[in-house]
């Protein structure tokens, strides 16, 4: 098992949301049982990673989305940053 936590540049904080690394077998049991899980008054959402870019892809005809992601480099990085 591997885990990987992000932490944002500036202030060094979680950003809040974990990379782990396990067997597939294990990693969709460990997805099963925790997703949806309310861990320290919030819900996790577990499930598989995805290539970056490779979500949701909007354009100005509906509803404007680009399929960035929410915290890009370069943008405001106040996004994720909640104190722990």
């Amino acid at each position: 098992v591997d885990c990987y936590i992000p932490t944002d540049r500036e202030t060094g904080q979680h950003r809040g949301f974990a990379f782990v690394t396990m067997e597939p077998d294990d990693a969709l049991r460990a997805a099963d049982e925790t997703d949806g899980y309310e861990l320290d008054g919030r819900i996790l959402r577990v499930n598989e990673a995805q290539p970056k870019g490779s979500g949701r892809t909007y354009n100005n005809y509906n509803d404007g989305y680009d399929g960035g992601d929410a915290y890009d480099e370069g943008s405001d990085d106040s996004w994720g940053n909640d104190s722990y």
